[in-house]
């Protein structure tokens, strides 16, 4: 099942970028370059005019998974773990969205193309630090509401101190440092599917009955 849903992943963020590129394709024929040597996509998107400048658009499709999954494990989606879990992707999303956003932002500007960067401004450290918040409540949250153990709460700390680091020492007005920090959000995904699977191995086998429907006891 974990193949499964890591080539659907894989799948689907090609779509998405290849979408995104058809979009852009307007754009591209009339010689813009970015910093990087090619106009961002996901800074087209993520404030393209159905994505309402927001950013939105693609969190609330690229983080379809947190339904899905628990969904296929379990047999249905149960809400109070589901929920928190989807937000905080979206949340995720709209932070390294935004990161990445910056590194256009001068060629965004000349074609007119909106987005998060554009939107924020100056203001984008605060904006990407209350995402941030949100997205490490919204974590804490679903772990509760699965009986999530030490690990598990581990990982979304060091989450934390990640996002912090990046936040604090991003420079949004260098390219180079954007495309930096937005590459490193792979070790935020990389903490969180540690932190679960431990997580889940440290659960009491007691825990794990309990948690069984009463039928299969």
């Amino acid at each position: 099942m974990l193949s499964l849903f890591g080539a659907g992943a894989v799948l689907m963020r090609g779509a998405g970028c290849t979408i995104n590129d058809m979009w852009d394709r307007d754009y591209d024929r009339q010689g813009w370059k970015g910093s990087l040597g090619i106009i961002s996509p996901t800074s087209a998107k993520a404030g393209s005019p159905g994505a309402g400048g927001t950013g939105g658009l693609p969190g609330l499709t690229f983080n379809w998974g947190a339904l899905l999954g628990w969904s296929a494990i379990k047999g249905s989606c149960e809400w109070s773990v589901c929920l928190p879990l989807y937000f905080a992707g979206v949340m995720w999303t709209l932070v390294y969205d935004t990161i990445y956003a910056h590194q256009d932002k001068r060629d965004d500007i000349m074609i007119g193309v909106k987005s998060t960067a554009l939107q924020f401004k100056e203001d984008t450290k605060l904006w990407l630090s209350g995402f941030s918040l949100a997205m490490l409540l919204s974590l804490c949250v679903a772990g509760m509401n699965c009986n999530q153990t030490f690990p598990y709460y581990s990982a979304v700390a060091a989450v934390g101190t990640h996002l912090a680091h990046q936040i604090y020492t991003l420079d949004i007005d260098k390219p180079e440092d954007c495309w930096k920090k937005f590459a490193s959000n792979r070790t935020v995904g990389i903490l969180l599917f540690i932190g679960i699977v431990l997580g889940n191995l440290w659960k009491p086998k007691g825990l794990k009955n309990v948690e069984e429907p009463s039928e299969n006891r």
